[in-house]
């Protein structure tokens, strides 16, 4: 093998071994923002999907009343004329030390 073609292959070597991992725009960088980028949209997807959930619970405790209802019953503790409310409190030291 003549030197000039050592000399060229040893620079396409060189070459493709900076658009793989040299510099900022490497392909290396490429993939993991790629990767990176993956993760935050199924983030997003997620954060999405309780917005919605959110948004049908602040339609339902507006517009159903036994959605209403069960707000007042289970986040105030709210009773109707007759009931009782038990409540069922912790020990506030449940380990002994």
């Amino acid at each position: 093998m003549s030197r000039t073609r050592l000399a060229g292959l040893a620079g396409a070597l060189a070459l493709f071994a900076m658009a793989v991992f040299g510099g900022e725009y490497s392909t290396f960088n490429w993939l993991k923002l790629r990767r990176q980028l993956a993760e935050e949209q199924d983030t997003v997807r997620a954060l999405q999907a309780e917005i919605d959930s959110l948004a049908r619970l602040a339609h339902d405790l507006e517009t159903d009343p036994a959605a209403q209802e069960r707000a007042a019953r289970e986040e105030f503790g709210m009773i109707r004329n007759g009931e009782i409310l038990y409540r069922i409190v912790p020990p506030r030291d449940s380990v002994r030390r």
